[in-house]
């Protein structure tokens, strides 16, 4: 969300943000200073798995400059290291 926010920021709401991965695993967490056993705990939040070379956000409807600074801006959000990568349409004429 931080990542999302960062974006859309720079980019005053020109072009388009698509995110796609989805958080839909649910983890869960016991209280503090509860004892061992009882069972598992409730849910705390959700995660979404994300692995190597998965493509987290698409940019469109704006220059490639503007796009490159603006998920270098969601890119210092996250705890991983990414890669811009540029989409290439090929025209069949």
């Amino acid at each position: 969300e931080a990542a999302r926010i960062a974006m859309t920021r720079y980019m005053k709401r020109a072009g388009n943000v698509w995110i796609r991965i989805f958080p839909h695993m649910a983890y869960t967490k016991k209280p503090l200073e509860v004892r061992m056993g009882g069972g598992k705990g409730s849910p705390e939040g959700f995660v979404a798995v994300v692995k190597k070379g998965t493509i987290m956000f698409e940019v469109g409807g704006i220059d490639e400059k503007t796009a490159r600074e603006a998920l270098r801006l969601a890119a210092h959000k996250l705890p991983v290291t990414t890669k811009f990568v540029k989409k290439v349409v090929k025209d069949n004429g």
